[in-house]
């Protein structure tokens, strides 16, 4: 976008959430005033920060944690926004109308103003991952938003094994593709294949970057939630990965920390002019890209 800096910094707030949904906001205010402090631009929550990952159980009555957007949250984000000059990515359960709920990111600009939203396109449906129940699929489509610090694209969590939803967001333009993410180890296959279930979510998503020539920055919760003998313990691990794919910075499997990387947008030009895949792109043979499957 014209006169972008070459140069932000991003600051990834990697933390427990609580039972109280105001408890986990005012904590997460509390954190992008310590990762503004330290120097951050753009700051990403986790996905569905404000409260406990509810989608463990199927449960009518916790569509009560649903609001609306513009509403409650993106006004004290904005106000925040503002006081600290950053821009803000925001994962919220949003309430559309009385039946139509969607996972969903805002992006705040550093002014305060809300400058859009992404809902989540791609919804699991898995042993403590019940979101199909909760979650309408998103119908705006792979969008990419221009923040005074450069353009970013906001995906969502199970969007990160799907190459298509990032090639989308960066033929957008799209300098940094940021994930929100709930995900972890259910506590009796960690032994078994915890370390392996890790290591296919980094790579996957470091594979987007390098596939696109985008800066990929993946930010989780941490902390065990749900019952005592099972729930979900949340894996942490938030990263930044270069355009080439390379891992810029890691947080830990299990500390609240908030990750601050410098990128340098000028290595998206220098990435893509030696690797340059989007100019040799067959966009002419990729039709059937659109069936479920080629039979």
């Amino acid at each position: 976008m014209p006169n972008a800096p070459d140069n932000v910094t991003i600051g990834l707030v990697q933390m427990r959430c609580e039972a109280a949904p105001d408890a986990n906001l005012d904590k997460a205010i509390a954190r992008i005033r310590q990762a503004a402090a330290a120097g951050a631009q753009i700051i990403c929550l986790p996905e569905l920060f404000r409260s406990p990952y509810f989608c463990q159980r199927q449960d009518p009555s916790l569509f009560d944690f649903a609001e609306p957007i513009p509403g409650p949250s993106t006004e004290r984000l904005g106000h925040i926004a503002r006081e600290t000059g950053t821009a803000i990515i925001a994962s919220l359960f949003a309430r559309r109308a009385a039946g139509v709920y969607h996972n969903t990111a805002a992006v705040l600009e550093a002014d305060g103003r809300l400058l859009g939203i992404y809902r989540k396109m791609h919804i699991p449906d898995d042993p403590l991952y019940y979101e199909k129940y909760y979650f309408t699929p998103g119908d705006l489509g792979f969008r990419a938003f221009d923040t005074q610090f450069g353009r970013i694209g906001v995906l969502v969590c199970w969007d990160q094994w799907y190459p298509e939803a990032a090639r989308l967001t960066a033929l957008q333009g799209a300098q940094i593709i940021f994930y929100p993410t709930a995900i972890g180890w259910h506590p009796r296959e960690k032994a078994e294949f915890g370390a392996a279930q890790h290591q296919a979510w980094e790579l996957s998503q470091r594979a987007h970057g390098l596939a696109n020539g985008v800066y990929i920055a993946a930010i989780n919760r941490v902390g065990h939630e749900g019952a005592s003998d099972g729930g979900i313990e949340f894996w942490g691990a938030s990263f930044v990965s270069d355009p080439f794919g390379g891992l810029l910075k890691r947080a830990d499997h299990s500390s609240e920390e908030n990750l601050i990387v410098s990128c340098d947008l000028k290595r998206l030009e220098e990435i893509r002019r030696h690797w340059p895949f989007l100019r040799d792109r067959r966009i002419d043979a990729y039709a059937d890209i659109t069936r479920r499957m080629i039979d």
